[in-house]
């Protein structure tokens, strides 16, 4: 590296106090003062440091072709930007060339939403260059609103305003604690996004943060015609807040209580939340969301612990084999105001709590309580995922408990399923007090299967002891089988292939779209 040195210079987020003695020492020290700015030739980044700007200063001002207006240029937006880039990068290099050293100013911090990256992209690797790091948009925007953002092991999401609604409603339902950038013309659809996800009650608004035209308040009450670009949408800690942004009082209060504050009076109701077959891979956006808002966590206790503790968020464990009764305690505390969430290992529809809740729901007194369902992964998916794509074609999904149904009733369904040649699904196999159902249902679909028709037998997917193995279905062994196991039997179509590919099962099994004219069914 030769020439003069680059640097980055943050200038914090407005207010010129706020610059670092760091950033004040290199703008006074440096040769050449690097600036952007619209085509009106205003530019915020001088303004901050204006005061520390002398005459013997060269200065550079970096005239943006475009910024919310259409262009000619063939490239369009992004070609007159680049364009752009590449020019003031040259005359930037120009300088260093020289000998020179150069401070490209930035509003809050080098590397964070900066223009200045893109030189920094074009120039670092050529010559000696330092950032100074600024205090960014997002940490005043905090402090003015006088609200912790992260606490714990909470965790910040930073988007921009310009992504799409339904990817914004996504991850603001999924996240803690979250600040969206880069508002004015995007800010309706950031609105809508943070209604969708359910948290425009708890989002704050911020502009302009410590410059001159400050405003903060409830995000809910802006007017969107009056949002300038220097302006955040914030979603402060819930530590301290409780779930769904309850004050501490109320997210505390025990069930029952009579004061509509404490008991949510009103607002109560019953999400049945699918989480998946295993860990938090699995669990989409929404489910997250829904759990992270709830102030009561109702279920079956192995799937209760698999859902970070919040705080004044209260969990209500219980055995796997009281649905009803977990049902209605669940109905109940919404009946009392409160916003809970009943969870459900794979999709709550799926041989779980969704009919449970509905169940209890429809009849008196629950009928007015708002019951919603939320899917989630189910464990017939996911282990097709890990074993190739045995479920390419039409299925069917059979529990082989018989403790809500006679057997008879499952070996019906399974002969019937087997001579339409459907591959099948086999939920609940067996468990400490089921241990011959396995058996019984080979031995009956090897009356319509040939022996070597392919199983996925797959164990706790997801989980930390996940077995996926293909065996034929003559010699499916029984006692591999437990509660934590799905059985996939592929139909007579199914295939089942070697492949020698790095980093992916060496076995396959997949059962094709097309099925042939003419093909056997008894």
């Amino acid at each position: 590296m030769t020439g003069g040195r680059l640097y980055g210079v943050g200038l914090g987020p407005g207010d010129p106090s706020l610059m670092t003695v760091r950033a004040v020492e290199v703008i006074a020290a440096a040769d050449v003062v690097a600036y952007h700015s619209a085509r009106h030739g205003r530019s915020i980044a001088r303004s901050i440091a204006e005061r520390h700007l002398r005459p013997g200063h060269i200065e550079e001002r970096l005239v943006y072709p475009v910024t919310t207006e259409t262009t000619d240029h063939p490239g369009g937006y992004r070609g007159a930007m680049e364009e752009f880039y590449e020019e003031a990068a040259a005359r930037l290099a120009a300088h260093l060339d020289a000998g020179r050293t150069v401070a490209v100013l930035a509003e809050g911090d080098p590397l964070f939403y900066s223009s200045y990256m893109h030189m920094h992209k074009r120039l670092a690797g050529r010559y000696p260059t330092e950032v100074v790091p600024g205090v960014t948009s997002v940490s005043a925007a905090a402090a003015r609103l006088g609200e912790p953002l992260v606490e714990g092991e909470e965790v910040l999401t930073i988007l921009p305003g310009t992504l799409p609604e339904e990817e914004l409603a996504a991850r603001l339902a999924s996240t803690d604690s979250a600040v969206v950038m880069k508002l004015g013309r995007t800010f309706p659809a950031v609105r809508g996004a943070l209604e969708r996800s359910g948290r425009l009650d708890d989002a704050r608004y911020v502009e302009r943060a410590t410059m001159s035209g400050e405003r903060t308040g409830r995000l809910a009450d802006v007017d969107p015609a009056s949002v300038p670009y220097f302006s955040v949408a914030v979603l402060p800690s819930r530590v301290g807040a409780g779930p769904g942004g309850e004050s501490g009082a109320a997210a505390d209060a025990a069930p029952g209580a009579s004061s509509d504050a404490a008991s949510g009076a009103g607002r109560g109701e019953v999400v049945v939340v699918g989480l998946g077959p295993a860990g938090p891979l699995w669990l989409t956006p929404e489910a997250r969301g829904e759990l992270a808002a709830a102030q009561d966590l109702v279920g079956y206790s192995t799937y209760v612990d698999r859902v970070p503790a919040r705080p004044g968020q209260r969990r209500h464990a219980s055995d796997n084999k009281v649905e009803s009764e977990r049902a209605e305690f669940a109905l109940d505390l919404a009946r009392q105001g409160r916003r809970v969430a009943v969870v459900s290992s794979g999709d709550p529809g799926v041989f779980a709590m969704a009919t449970a809740v509905l169940e209890v729901a429809s009849e008196d007194p629950y009928r007015g309580i708002p019951v919603r369902v939320v899917p989630g992964m189910t464990a017939a998916h996911a282990a097709a995922s890990r074993a190739g794509a045995p479920l390419g074609h039409d299925y069917a999904v059979v529990s082989l408990s018989d403790r809500l149904k006679p057997w008879e009733v499952i070996a019906g369904r399974l002969r019937s399923a087997a001579a339409a040649d459907l591959v099948l699904a086999l939920y609940n196999p067996g468990s400490r007090s089921r241990v011959w159902q396995v058996g019984k249902a080979r031995d009956l679909l090897l009356e319509h299967r040939a022996p070597d028709t392919p199983v996925v037998v797959a164990r706790d997917v997801g989980g930390p002891s996940e077995s996926v193995r293909i065996v034929p279905l003559g010699e499916l062994d029984p006692a591999e089988v437990d509660m934590r196991t799905i059985l996939l039997v592929g139909s007579t179509q199914t295939r089942v292939a070697e492949r020698t590919a790095e980093g992916s099962p060496k076995r396959v099994v997949w059962t094709p779209r097309r099925y042939p004219e003419g093909a056997a069914q008894e």
